[in-house]
């Protein structure tokens, strides 16, 4: 048996920053990943899947020793994020409003893990155990419990953060509400003409959003909400005739560009019924997934994991047990109804733009409108996203 304040299951973004959160707490701490992340080769291809990392999630990152290796390896600032359905309605967020050198970066997932693992690796408190997957997981009045190839190891804690399939939500027996939208994602990774861009952009139309994510050099991100049945007759067609169907699809100012790689999605939102059961705690995905819309996603799983880290450095300051349920239903209390807010205003976004109806169309249009022009709450809600 082998023992340890902290289990955590799930070694990806919000697995390691846990695991730098709380082990910086004094805490010893396990954290297990079955696959490690490919080691960084400046020659690589951009990875398919990226995060738009807000400015309060750089904070966190920079304060556990995990920014350092993005900034080592690769990502794409942006100052500016604009989205409009028709050209002279649009909404722009800069970042010189709110006298940033920037709103966010782009980072590819693999770069961050990469990153945060760096600075576990060179954690005192933390143990990363690779190449084995945890069997299963349970919990008594000794511990929460995990076993992993034949050893079985103790916590105070047993953390979830093994994503939206998470087995350790459905060992605890935590349920979840949610649906899967109309739409799929697909994400095209493509080379432009352009030198490295400053700004992300979307264009609603009323089949689904058209988004530009800017990438190191010159190598941006698109994304294509679409049906189902639509995102699946793209991907079966030639790079050139998807070439010709981007070109079509997507506004004049994509410029010249080469496609490198691309992958889709479905797109899906859930929420766990609870966060924490006995001494078992979700973060991230495996508390909740939300619509992508805003990139919102990894983001709200470093809040997660912000908010657990006071919540129990203010239980050890207390010499209360970081076990308790009085604990960890602070952790509750505070991150549950931000979550669910963000994912009704996502919804609410989504439902507002995904039709085509003349009303509602000047309705959402003249929205953006006045809030491109409403100042004081348009820095407000800058300030919001950027988790400021």
């Amino acid at each position: 048996m082998e023992q340890s304040d902290i289990l955590i299951a799930g070694g990806g973004m919000v697995g390691a920053a846990s695991a730098l959160a709380l082990a910086d707490l004094g805490l010893e701490v396990t954290l297990f990943e079955a696959r490690e992340p490919e080691e960084y080769d400046a020659e690589q291809p951009m990875d398919l899947r990226v995060s738009a990392i807000s400015q309060a999630s750089e904070r966190l990152l920079e304060s556990l020793g995990g920014w350092a290796g993005v900034e080592s390896m690769r990502s794409a600032p942006y100052r500016t994020l604009e989205t409009w359905e028709w050209q002279g309605a649009r909404i722009c967020f800069d970042a010189d409003e709110l006298g940033l050198s920037h709103l966010g970066h782009i980072v590819e997932n693999r770069i961050l893990q990469l990153s945060l693992w760096q600075a576990v690796r060179r954690h005192s408190r933390i143990r990363l155990i690779t190449g084995i997957r945890p069997e299963r997981f349970w919990q008594d009045e000794q511990g929460a419990w995990l076993e992993a190839d034949g050893t079985f190891y103790q916590g105070q804690l047993l953390l979830g953060c093994d994503g939206a399939q998470s087995q350790v939500r459905r060992q605890a027996g935590v349920g979840v509400s949610g649906w899967n939208y109309r739409q799929h994602c697909l994400a095209i990774n493509i080379r432009t003409q352009q030198p490295q861009q400053q700004g992300t952009w979307q264009e609603f139309t009323p089949t689904g959003p058209r988004a530009l994510l800017p990438l190191a050099g010159n190598h941006a991100s698109l994304v294509w909400y679409d049906a189902p049945q639509t995102i699946a007759e793209l991907k079966r067609l030639s790079p050139s005739e998807l070439k010709r169907a981007i070109v079509a699809a997507f506004p004049d100012r994509l410029g010249e560009f080469e496609i490198e790689q691309l992958a889709s999605f479905p797109l899906t939102r859930q929420h766990a019924k609870a966060y924490f059961k006995g001494r078992m705690v979700l973060l991230g995905d495996a508390a909740h997934t939300i619509n992508p819309l805003a990139g919102q996603g990894v983001n709200l799983g470093f809040k997660d994991v912000a908010v657990l880290a006071e919540v129990l450095r203010e239980a050890m300051e207390r010499d209360e047990p970081i076990h308790s349920e009085s604990v960890l239903k602070r952790y509750q209390r505070r991150r549950h109804p931000d979550n669910l807010a963000m994912q009704s205003a996502m919804d609410a976004f989504y439902l507002m733009f995904s039709n085509d109806h003349l009303p509602l169309k000047l309705v959402r249009n003249l929205g953006l409108t006045l809030a491109e022009h409403s100042g004081p709450i348009k820095r407000k809600v800058m300030q919001y996203a950027m988790g400021l």
